[in-house]
This record gives structure tokens, C-alpha cells and sequence, in this order.
């Protein structure tokens, strides 16, 4: 009998099917799904939005099938016209953990913006792309993100589990209105919170006092589209 058994997963291209266990070193070998389609037969159909050299060469983007060819312009335009009214913004003064993360759920719920708030470089790998489709905009410090809710006539809605806030499951978002995200470990900063008109915490039943920055974007993503979608 071994004195010592590893396991480990290894993604390859192959047929998802094809999954061998090595006896010694218990190996498990996983086949990664291929994305996307191979090259467009011809002959190509006449439609503006498509790309060649996608259609020449394929299209492995992790997009809706229905924009499977469409160029980057072509499918942010088409989402111009159906994104939602609520906004999103994170702090980015400390790190940068979770903003690629938010980014790519804003992508996905189909946020007006996304607003980063301090710093202006941040990690887009965990965004996945998903930046390249998302309206970003940019915000030297909290102040000067209050000064464009107002004028835009946007709300500013804090999301942290400080003393004072209200549990978002019973709370009426507003239908305009922007998210805004604190730093992971610290939350919102002071500044966030004083330029927050209210502030919403996610009810938590475990052991932990708070949940991921990121984890909490989708939640209150999320509750605003069960309650306006």
C-alpha cells in the first residue's frame, strides 16, 4: 500500500469521455470543453456586424452563441440597447481583489457602468474579457463619484454589514440607482459611506461576519433584478 496518494486534475483536449486514473499517483485526467466554433463554411453571409477574421478563423470568445462572428463594436452596440438602469462602482484604493470578479457579474446582469473608484489600474484577469464589452469609468475618490450620481440623478446605494444599515431582502431598490462596493477586508471607506444616501447589508446566517466583496456584488445584482426584471 502507498505511504503517500496525491491527486491532481489535469485539463486537456480531448474527448470528455476519455478519463484515465493513474493506479500509482491516482492522476485524473479531464477532458476541457472546447468553446466556441471553428471557421464559418463559405459561403460567408453579408451581414456587417460579422467579423472576417473570425469567420475565417473561427470564434472561441466565451460569448452568447448569438453573437458567435460579431465584432466587439457590434455586440457592445447591441447591448446598448437593452442594459439596465442600476450601476455599479467599487473602491479600488488598498487592492485589487474581486474588481475583475465584479466586473465580469456586471457583464453578466447587464449593468449601465461600472465605476472604479481611486486607482485607476486594476487586475482585469479576473474579468475574463468581460471589461472589453462593460462601460468602465474611472473616479479619483468617492467625492467626485457622488458629485456624478447627482448629477446623473443616480442614488447612491452602499452595500457593507455596518451598524445602521438595512437588510437588503426587504429593501425597494431603487430602479436608477448605483451599487457601490467597498475594499475586500475594510468595506466601504468613510468617505464612501458619508457619500452613500443609504446603506444595505446582506443578511449573513453562518459563523463569518461578512461574505466576498465579489460574492456580495452578485447578491445585490441580483436582488435588483428579481425586483425591476
Amino acid at each position: 500500500m502507498l505511504a503517500e496518494v496525491r491527486s491532481r486534475v489535469v485539463d486537456v483536449e480531448a474527448d470528455p469521455d476519455d478519463v484515465k486514473t493513474d493506479d500509482v499517483n491516482d492522476y485524473i485526467v479531464r477532458a476541457a470543453p472546447i468553446v466556441g466554433v471553428g471557421p464559418h463554411p463559405l459561403p460567408w453571409p453579408t451581414d456587417s456586424r460579422l467579423d472576417p477574421e473570425l469567420l475565417a478563423e473561427g470564434d472561441r470568445r466565451n460569448v452568447l452563441d448569438e453573437y458567435r462572428y460579431w465584432t466587439l463594436e457590434a455586440i457592445v452596440s447591441d447591448l446598448d440597447t437593452r442594459r439596465h438602469s442600476f450601476h455599479v462602482a467599487i473602491e479600488n484604493l488598498e487592492n485589487d481583489i474581486n474588481i475583475g470578479s465584479i466586473v465580469r457579474t456586471a457583464n453578466a446582469f447587464l449593468a449601465a457602468e461600472v465605476h472604479i473608484v481611486g486607482r485607476k489600474r486594476w487586475n482585469r484577469r479576473g474579468a475574463m474579457v468581460t471589461d472589453r464589452y462593460q462601460h468602465v469609468r474611472y473616479h479619483d475618490d468617492a467625492a467626485e463619484l457622488a458629485q456624478w450620481c447627482a448629477a446623473n440623478d443616480l442614488p447612491i446605494i452602499g452595500i457593507d454589514n455596518i451598524d445602521g444599515s438595512v437588510a437588503i431582502e426587504g429593501a425597494q431598490l431603487p430602479e436608477r440607482c448605483l451599487l457601490l462596493f467597498g475594499q475586500e477586508g475594510p468595506g466601504l471607506s468613510p468617505e464612501a459611506i458619508a457619500a452613500s444616501d443609504q446603506i444595505l447589508h446582506i443578511t449573513q446566517y453562518g459563523s463569518t461576519r461578512s461574505i466576498n466583496a465579489a460574492a456580495a456584488a452578485a447578491v445585490a445584482m441580483y436582488a435588483w433584478v428579481v425586483q425591476h426584471v
